[in-house]
């Protein structure tokens, strides 16, 4: 595909590194030309200099033949104006804005063909406080994420000593819950990736992928580790729109506090939030967190926009005596640093932001993508359409499919039925298909196999 990426901040570099590595033509506009430099050195892209709301500035990137256009400037208005030329003056196909302020969200009729024409809106903001969201409702896990509208969720856990799994082949989970379908996709052992059978013995400090239905979850992770006692204290540092949101998510079922340096952003985080208490504070003070009983809160959430403070804040309050630190770091250097050290949960904002957008850049029916493993691994879920003779997949049983190396089929969703895949069972038309793929450059591979062929035409 020939996509136009507006921006080369963190999201847009991450983007334009991540689409590079699969034969895509991308094309990257900034106006900071350090920038662009910095990407061409280390990326196969063509770069332009200039403001990517600008006709001739787009023209120049070739928006004329572009399949798509990406707009992730930290500009809201950038971002919209470039969406608009690009279909009024290009006819591009896709555009894809991302749209921060919830100014904006609050009037959806902005967003059309005779308004502003983004194809897909995308929020930061709004996808990692999904994420922070569904780890706190989870304790013990590291990631855990959504397919087929919240049927079915794939989880991440860190094995530990205690679980009934560990030591014992993958065979005994069934066996040990014969009710549960759970179906574990990856293992990771000491950085390298074990396509897992009924033989695998899994063991301590194994990084477990499963596959399960929502309200299985919990006892599926207890096989894997003692499970942790449900959160309820909250202490959010950061007022800002991630901070705010993730109050609002949480303040009816939980105790939420909220640090914030700014006077003003607290008066109206104060008058917005119904059930949240609002401090204002540095969340760096030892004072103020003792004052606030950080040694029996359960969740510390370090949000603000800068990755220094947020560091400095969630050691300060490990050390202090909290259950649970998650960070936001923006610099992917940091992330496997502080990882090894105090912090439980390091959260990149630009993977979470990527995840939301390769459904969109998939070929085939790809309705939903998670990006893992810092970009190196995804999760996703293809319908797949067509038959026999159309399909490579529909009417096959998973033992016949052709899966590259490195994918595993986890789960099928037919309707309302969740089908783990053993290699029996044979695809239907319209199947929701969860894959787990190791090896990203199998990617392309993958999409193959859920395009349909011309006969079904």
């Amino acid at each position: 595909m020939k996509i136009i990426i507006i921006g080369a901040g963190q999201v847009g570099a991450t983007l334009a590194e991540n689409l590079a590595n699969e034969d895509n033509d991308i094309t990257v506009i900034d106006s900071n030309q350090h920038r662009l430099r910095e990407l061409q050195d280390r990326l196969d892209i063509q770069t332009v200099e200039g403001s990517g709301s600008h006709p001739d500035v787009l023209d120049q990137a070739g928006c004329n033949d572009a399949d798509m256009l990406i707009a992730v400037s930290n500009q809201d208005e950038i971002n919209m104006v470039a969406c608009q030329i690009a279909h009024t003056l290009f006819k591009t196909p896709t555009k894809i804005g991302r749209v921060r302020s919830s100014a904006y969200a609050k009037y959806p009729k902005l967003f059309s063909d005779t308004a502003l024409p983004i194809d897909v809106r995308i929020s930061p903001e709004k996808e990692v406080t999904k994420h922070l969201s569904r780890l706190i409702r989870y304790p013990g896990a590291l990631q855990v994420m959504e397919f087929a509208e919240g049927k079915v969720q794939l989880v991440v856990v860190k094995a530990e000593t205690g679980g009934p799994l560990i030591d014992q082949p993958i065979s005994y989970l069934k066996e040990h819950m014969p009710s549960i379908q759970t179906r574990i996709a990856a293992i990771y052992r000491e950085g390298k990736a074990i396509k897992p059978d009924g033989n695998t013995h899994i063991r301590a400090n194994d990084e477990v992928f499963f596959l399960t239905a929502q309200r299985d979850v919990l006892d599926v992770m207890s096989e894997m580790r003692p499970l942790d006692t449900p959160y309820r204290r909250i202490i959010i540092a950061g007022g800002g729109n991630i901070g705010e949101r993730l109050a609002q998510s949480l303040e009816k079922e939980y105790r939420v506090k909220i640090i914030e340096r700014s006077p003003e952003r607290c008066r109206y985080l104060s008058e917005t939030l119904n059930n949240t208490i609002v401090l204002n504070g540095d969340a760096s003070k030892q004072e103020l967190l003792l004052e606030e009983n950080i040694e029996s809160t359960d969740v510390f959430c370090a949000l603000t926009n800068n990755d220094e403070a947020n560091i400095m804040s969630s050691m300060l309050a490990k050390v202090l005596g909290v259950r649970t630190v998650m960070t936001i770091i923006n610099n992917p250097a940091y992330v496997d640093i502080v990882q090894k050290g105090m912090i439980d949960i390091a959260i990149s904002p630009q993977q979470t932001t990527i995840s939301s957008l390769l459904s969109y850049i998939r070929r085939g029916d790809v309705v939903n993508v998670h990006s893992l493993r810092k970009g190196a691994a995804e999760a996703l879920e293809a319908v797949a359409h067509g038959d026999y003779n159309s399909s490579k997949v529909v009417g096959r049983k998973i033992s016949n499919i052709n899966l590259p190396e490195g994918a595993t089929i986890g789960a099928i969703v037919r309707g309302d039925d969740i089908i783990l895949g053993s290699g029996d069972v044979k695809i239907e038309a319209e199947d929701h298909v969860i894959l787990f793929v190791s090896n990203k450059k199998q990617i392309p591979a993958v999409e193959q196999l859920f395009q349909v062929g011309l006969t079904f035409f």
